[in-house]
């Protein structure tokens, strides 16, 4: 009776179960996969509605007035949208820093949690709720996407690892897996990721689409003073109506509205905090980590020293110029001028779903060679800005609306495959796990520079906007073209060396005899040491040896010893 209880399951199969196990993993890494992408859906597409219907209501002169009288809510919103893009300019001197010290998910649940305390603030909108929370919003940009790009990255690397055990059984645990094993797992990951996130734009509209279009005047009204649109257009809408609400909306409605964006937000945190798993394990952490906290501040300068990044510069600015020029330049200069603020959310709409489901697209590099997705993305970007040259729609005309939503969805497309090329070549170029925050680090904080600079030029003609776009794509392209030449013909990029890391205080896991962290050369002159004085040292059985060779216990290595003081 006492055998069958305690004895070996008779009908146990290790294989199998060892089988059942990693299945188990690999689908846990495709649920963090699909919480991520959710998250940063849902948190992305609240603060773009929250930020693009408080920005409607402020522009109306008789909500001002009546809500707010002499409050100054203008220029309370152009320092808020100062300190959304400004603040990310310094985010390369922090966002490694603050990754390493709270790990690739609590850094994303962090940044999540910031951006819902921004839509937080707007139930009390004045200048002490809504600048801070906006300088803080614009700090937590680059680190959160950042740490979404290292986060998809390593969940391919672990899913090949766990449907690869048996290999990596045979090369053992300090074995690298080889170079580009992971990027059919992370083209797949990538796409997943970019499928939901492109949604984003289109989740933003709801409230546009179910709230706010039911107080807007129509093209008529708001159009009234428009002279040209398109690239005979300057600034962003001149001549737009001052007032473009037909009734205010009651504030009762606003707070409704408001709590259903920050029940959205707080949902967001709560996938990020309950359904994203780790990206590293605790000891690698610790090793990302103890490299000095100096190292990682001066790494992704370093960096500058490989070609590859120097050459993708240029596509990292031309994917922040895109994104806005989508969403404010053609929407703005073109659609509204044209067809009015009402059909505002219908053309972004149209954007996200075109985007949303090119993101599939990324999957040809499973089949055709890598550049293909960013040069057919480059290419149909180009054609359309080339058209957008020489075409100036007349306002209030709405006999060729369709073609307003056609020339979205392609731009749409173009902008699927730009974001799903660049991550994933970045994860195929940067497969070490040691730098891959730094480069993610790299790639936003370019994207956020590009973002600051159309900021700045907001005012410009539509022409000059469009000359600056297409002088960056054309540079992107030829550049990125010329760095694949050069790895074709086999020149070595130079990349800095990340330092080893430097335990100074060693927890319980490095007194084993099994020392992950430890170099191949620290542990053979380790062996040898040991292998020279075991033999004078032998004693009763069981005793521990008495000479320097013993390992030192905790108290001895807090004090900073290697061992017992010499008598």
């Amino acid at each position: 009776m006492l055998d069958e209880l305690v004895g070996a399951y008779p009908n146990y199969n290790e294989e199998e179960e060892e089988r059942r196990y990693y299945r188990r993993k690999r689908l846990g890494v495709v649920k963090n996969v699909l919480a991520a992408s959710t998250g940063g859906t849902l948190t992305y597409g609240v603060y773009l509605g929250l930020l693009q219907m408080q920005l409607i209501l402020h522009y109306d002169e008789t909500y001002r007035e009546v809500k707010y009288g002499n409050m100054g809510l203008p220029d309370i919103d152009s320092k808020m949208l100062m300190g959304i893009n400004v603040t990310p300019i310094a985010a390369l001197l922090y966002t490694p820093v603050l990754i390493r010290f709270f790990g690739t998910k609590w850094m994303m649940f962090l940044a999540v949690g910031i951006y819902a305390l921004f839509v937080s603030t707007n139930y009390w909108e004045r200048y002490y709720t809504l600048v801070p929370s906006a300088v803080a919003l614009g700090m937590a940009i680059v680190p959160l996407w950042a740490s979404m790009g290292n986060y998809i990255t390593r969940m391919s690397q672990k899913y090949y690892e766990y449907s690869h055990y048996k290999e990596q059984d045979e090369q053992g645990p300090q074995q690298r897996p080889p170079r580009g094993s992971h990027a059919p797992y992370l083209l797949v990951f990538q796409a997943i990721f970019y499928s939901f996130f492109h949604l984003s734009f289109a989740c933003a509209q709801l409230p546009m689409v179910y709230f706010l279009n039911h107080y807007l005047y129509d093209l008529n009204h708001t159009l009234f003073n428009v002279k040209s649109c398109g690239t005979k257009s300057y600034g962003i809408l001149n001549g737009f109506n001052k007032t473009v609400l037909r009734t205010l909306p009651r504030s009762r409605n606003l707070i409704v509205v408001e709590s259903v964006l920050m029940a959205v937000a707080f949902l967001a945190m709560l996938l990020v905090l309950g359904l994203c798993g780790a990206a590293y394990r605790p000891t690698e952490e610790i090793d990302l980590r103890s490299v000095g906290w100096g190292n990682i501040f001066q790494l992704p300068f370093k960096h500058v020293r490989d070609f590859r990044l120097r050459h993708l510069v240029p596509f990292f600015i031309y994917s922040g110029f895109e994104v806005l020029f989508a969403c404010t330049g053609f929407t703005l200069g073109y659609g509204v001028c044209s067809m009015g603020l009402e059909r505002l959310a219908y053309l972004l709409i149209a954007y996200s779903l075109g985007a949303s489901a090119a993101s599939v697209l990324g999957l040809l590099g499973l089949w055709l060679p890598r550049s293909v997705p960013l040069v057919a993305g480059a290419g149909l970007h180009l054609l359309l800005t080339l058209s957008l040259f020489f075409w100036a729609p007349a306002p209030r005309v709405l006999q060729h609306s369709w073609i307003f939503y056609f020339v979205a969805a392609l731009w749409g497309v173009g902008s699927a495959l730009n974001k799903t090329g660049l991550s994933t070549l970045l994860g195929i170029l940067y497969e070490d796990k040691e730098r891959q925050d730094f480069i993610f680090t790299i790639y936003h904080w370019w994207q956020a520079v590009a973002i600051f600079v159309v900021y700045l030029g907001s005012s410009l003609p539509m022409k000059a906007k469009l000359a600056v776009l297409l002088v960056t794509l054309v540079a992107a392209a030829t550049s990125y073209l010329w760095m694949e030449n050069k790895l074709q013909q086999g020149l070595v990029p130079r990349q800095p060396r990340i330092p080893k890391p430097q335990h100074k205080v060693r927890g319980y896991r490095y007194l084993e005899e099994d020392n992950s962290d430890e170099s191949d050369v620290e542990g053979e002159q380790g062996q040898g040491d040991c292998a020279e004085e075991e033999a004078p040292q032998a004693g009763p059985l069981g005793a521990e040896p008495a000479g320097p060779c013993r390992r030192p216990c905790p108290y001895e290595q807090a004090l900073g010893g290697d061992g017992p003081e010499e008598q």
